[in-house]
């Protein structure tokens, strides 16, 4: 019989999340917390109210009582109903939660699915209709944010994978620098043509032959990405569409984060709703656009002939991560987002960070205490040298962007992380060779597999409900068509 630490060592060298899955579970069985997972009680949860709500939900469920059913669902839905969807009711075991936890999800979510079908004709397609729009707008959505990461894109890539295979991956996503890369390869193709670009080796074959890295004299090539040669990357993989035309091709939220080039501006979030016909491609660009290295770009649009054209031509912009790597208010705000997975490889950002948005203990408690002094002593510190910096506006700039960088979270609810926190910083821009590029999707999917699950159970209630509100919206299109048609004749 295998040890715990052997079944750590084949969890941590899965190849597929299938056996990741079978370690983790032979792990809880040894542990003793897959029996854990089948009792309720726990100080973590209210564990009370949720049985009860779950007892109620089947009964009416079971006694047809559909009424009954909808003024229930009625009182509220949500994701942290009795505290459970609190991360620490993850920590216990390898795989998965509480079962009550499992259980009332599935309960709600077969009761929406039940309150959805036609055999309940006792309530009104309106009044269903009305009861699922403001449960969705109740209850929000998830949203996937990816940080800035320069080469460590790859680390993405991995995470997006893993989420994707399962059917997890949320339709509102975010990014920056690299991870605006990721996010419009995610947004610009469609679920038949992404399996291709989530291989490693279709990466390396399409990336060998933009750069012609992996076969060329690697000794006559600068150790750091030129931006011709990103940007012929970028038109390469992406096709030339605006944000509008993206998501109408494949339904995908695609957000993507840029800076002002210029001191008093404000920084911006690109997408369908904010900017739609602005280019992806020039977006994409701008935001890899670190200040000091590369330079600012100008963003081009569609114009109402349909040609492309600068846009904002007196206006360049530069790496979004610098002043709004996780854009959280901004899509809570554009589309009712209030869970976040976040995918953090900011080489600058994860030796600071923890698993968690609360972590308990005296390590934790003291690396926050420091971090919240540091950057309270930082901003005091700026504050004080405000003026004398006013004469010099390329200090100013710089200024601006350090603090920028430094007042910013970093994390969300759910948080995949290297399992290795120390990245070298010259890494960042430079060529990593196939090895290195497929390490980083290696860890990418299995710092992701440990938290599958935690996201499969919080996000399944919205997802129904999307499931659900798409279908009920293309009918009621059907129902007004049809009056219209019976008013003409």
């Amino acid at each position: 019989m295998a040890t715990l630490g052997q079944l750590q060592k084949a969890m941590d060298r899965a190849s597929s999340y299938g056996e990741w899955t079978e370690a983790a579970l032979a792990h809880d069985r040894k542990t003793g917390a897959e029996r854990w997972k089948q009792i309720d009680q726990s100080r973590r949860y209210d564990y009370v109210s949720i049985r009860i709500r779950v007892d109620r939900l089947r009964s009416l469920r079971a006694k047809h009582d559909n009424r009954g059913l909808l003024f229930n669902l009625n009182e509220g839905i949500h994701g942290n109903m009795g505290g459970m969807g609190r991360s620490s009711l993850y920590e216990k075991a390898k795989f998965g939660t509480k079962q009550l936890v499992v259980d009332y999800v599935d309960e709600v979510v077969s009761a929406l699915n039940h309150l959805a079908s036609p055999d309940v004709d006792d309530i009104s397609f309106e009044e269903k209709l009305d009861f699922f729009r403001r449960a969705d707008h109740c209850f929000g959505r998830s949203a996937f944010m990816m940080s800035g990461s320069g080469s460590l894109l790859y680390f993405h890539i991995g995470a997006v994978r893993a989420l994707w295979e399962e059917g997890l991956l949320p339709e509102v996503m975010s990014g920056s620098s690299g991870g605006a890369f990721v996010g419009s390869l995610l947004s610009l193709h469609t679920d038949d043509e992404l399996g291709s670009f989530l291989d490693p080796e279709y990466l390396f074959q399409r990336i060998d032959e933009e750069t012609g890295f992996f076969t060329s004299h690697r000794k006559y090539r600068p150790k750091m990405m030129q931006i011709d040669e990103i940007q012929q990357i970028i038109e390469n993989l992406l096709p030339d569409l605006t944000f509008q035309e993206a998501f109408e091709r494949t339904g995908r939220q695609l957000n993507v984060s840029i800076a002002p080039a210029e001191t008093h501006q404000k920084s911006r979030l690109l997408n369908a709703i904010t900017s739609p016909n602005v280019f992806v491609r020039e977006a994409v660009l701008a935001s890899a656009a670190v200040p000091g290295v590369y330079p600012p770009v100008t963003l081009a649009a569609r114009n109402h002939l349909g040609e492309k054209q600068a846009y904002l031509p007196s206006r360049k912009w530069v790496d979004g991560s610098v002043s709004d790597d996780m854009p959280a208010k901004r899509l809570a705000r554009l589309y009712g987002v209030n869970h976040y997975i976040v995918s953090q490889t900011a080489p600058h950002v994860l030796p600071f960070i923890a698993d968690g948005k609360k972590r308990v203990g005296a390590w934790n408690h003291l690396r926050d205490a420091s971090v919240s002094t540091a950057r309270a002593w930082i901003n005091a510190g700026a504050s004080t040298i405000e003026k004398p910096l006013s004469h010099s506006p390329s200090l100013t700039r710089m200024t601006n962007i350090a603090l920028s960088v430094i007042n910013q979270d970093y994390i969300g609810d759910i948080n995949i992380l290297p399992s290795s926190r120390l990245f070298n910083p010259f890494k960042v821009l430079a060529y990593l060779n196939e090895k290195e590029i497929g390490d980083l999707i290696t860890m990418g999917q299995r710092s992701a597999w440990p938290k599958i699950e935690m996201i499969r159970t919080q996000t399944k209630i919205s997802r129904t409900l999307s499931r659900i509100l798409t279908d009920y919206d293309e009918e009621h299109v059907q129902h007004v068509k049809a009056a219209l048609r019976r008013q003409a004749s």
